[in-house]
């Protein structure tokens, strides 16, 4: 057999593919899991997002390839949600780039910028695809520790001199995956700040400015003066949009990074699909009122999951902001695993240990709010009783 390559070595199975196996363990010995993993919207998309689709793939000329950065509307498209939603203004042919999905960009942007022996600075607890991004490409990821007592924000006075002297890329996602937390565009301009200095490249992940709660308003990056200069925006459809298994997202900001990572994605891939595209401009473009009654079903899904852990003794904070609970174990439980183990043995739930997103989420899980209200409920009275499955 041949042998992987070396750098396969250093990254594990991604950890959502650990979790789907261990809870299809527990389905086969006949259990009825409540899934509040991973999370994927459970919810369908808007109708016109749906018939853009729909009519695309009936139309006998847009099953070719996509264009290796998308359609000119696909691109103002964003470009002008952007200007709408934070006063951004942004080119629709230098400054903004497709993707099929985020994630895919994330892992991109690592290949385009790091070198064997650079540094990553990355959230820890956070979104696994920032570590991995950098072991496979040589670098070495540096985690920046996001702690409670700091709002779950990262100190850049306590990263050493020797790592910033390497450091190429820093990670931020707010409002943040796993915590929940929201951050200030104050913290976002000392951020730029930072990064200009440091001669750093600043990647701000933000696929949940739209999932909000309370009247909340996540800023983006971009909304920093200067902030092009040292700094691009990942954005995404899958979460706000309810589009996840369609793959469409985009990177946006400084135009050499966008040109970078634009050269690199000619030779990996060919583009979204055509019909992927148009529904993209749909859900920009169009009726946005079934998004809203889609995030009050997320609101009443929080509710619901807070009201429940808080009973348990859990600590926990209702979220402003994504379609997550970040919770602290309960007494009588040593580790986030342990938990998590006994939730899916004894009451058929499955939730994401902290662990899963770096050593510093010890303690917490994850719980995801892409399931139907009911079963939701149904899990809160599982874990709150001595209901079983």
């Amino acid at each position: 057999m041949i042998a992987p390559a070396q750098r396969m070595s250093a990254i594990k199975p991604y950890v959502f593919a650990g979790l789907i196996q261990r809870k299809e363990e527990v389905r086969a010995a006949g259990v009825d899991v409540i899934a509040l993993d991973i999370g994927s919207p459970d919810l369908p998309p808007g109708d016109d997002i749906v018939n853009a689709l729909v009519a695309a793939a009936r139309h006998p000329n847009k099953h070719g390839y996509g264009g290796f950065t998308g359609t000119p509307a696909f691109r103002k498209a964003f470009a002008d949600y952007y200007s709408r939603r934070f006063n951004i203004e942004l080119h629709p042919e230098k400054e903004v780039l497709p993707l099929l999905g985020s994630k895919e960009g994330i892992y991109h942007m690592a290949f385009a910028y790091l070198n064997p022996g650079d540094v990553a600075l990355v959230p820890d607890p956070g979104y696994p695809a920032y570590t991995g991004g950098a072991l496979l490409a040589g670098a070495t990821p540096y985690p920046m520790p996001l702690l409670r007592e700091r709002g779950w924000l990262p100190d850049f006075d306590a990263i050493p001199p020797d790592v910033l002297a390497k450091a190429r890329l820093m990670w931020l996602n707010y409002p943040n995956n796993p915590t929940t937390a929201v951050a200030p565009l104050s913290f976002l301009e000392a951020a730029v700040a930072f990064c200009r200095r440091h001669n750093i490249l600043l990647c701000h992940d933000n696929p949940y400015c739209d999932n909000v709660y309370d009247g909340y308003l996540a800023p983006s990056v971009l909304q920093v003066a200067g902030a092009k200069d040292t700094a691009v925006e990942f954005a995404s459809l899958s979460k706000s949009h309810n589009m996840a298994g369609m793959r469409v997202g985009v990177l946006m900001g400084n135009a050499e990074v966008v040109k970078t990572v634009g050269t690199l994605k000619t030779n990996a891939d060919s583009g979204p699909y055509l019909g992927v595209q148009e529904a993209a401009i749909a859900a920009l473009t169009g009726d946005q009122t079934w998004r809203h009654e889609a995030q009050e079903a997320y609101r009443e899904r929080r509710d619901l999951v807070v009201q429940g852990l808080r009973a348990m003794g859990c600590q926990v904070d209702a979220p402003q902001a994504t379609i997550y609970v970040w919770a602290g174990i309960p007494a009588g439980f040593n580790t986030s695993a342990e938990w998590a183990e006994h939730l899916l043995v004894n009451k058929g739930i499955v939730v994401t240990p902290g662990t899963a997103f770096g050593e510093h989420g010890e303690g917490y899980v994850r719980i995801s709010l892409g399931a139907p209200t009911g079963r939701i409920k149904q899990a809160m009275d599982r874990m709150t009783g001595d209901v079983r499955f």
